[in-house]
């Protein structure tokens, strides 16, 4: 079980070490949003991993807050770029 979890550990940093670039390098401010957004996952899917391997449940409620800021932040996001063009 071990290993299933350093496994997820790594993918998770890779995937955000790749949304990272892409949100620094995005040519456009679309590309930098849906970095963002993908950033965003990530981090709840790191919250509710650590939620269980420190088998402290509350992380899971703190992930689904920060998943319906996430999503409230990118609707933002996504209007005033539609605004703007």
């Amino acid at each position: 079980m071990d290993t299933i979890i350093y496994i997820a550990l790594v993918l998770i940093a890779l995937g955000s070490l790749l949304s990272f670039i892409r949100f620094i390098k995005g040519p456009t401010a679309a590309d930098r949003a849906i970095a963002l957004d993908t950033l965003s996952v990530i981090g709840i899917a790191g919250i509710v991993l650590l939620g269980y391997v420190f088998k402290r449940y509350i992380y899971v409620d703190l992930a689904l807050v920060y998943a319906v800021l996430g999503f409230v932040g990118i609707v933002v996001i996504a209007r005033f770029i539609e605004k703007a063009l």
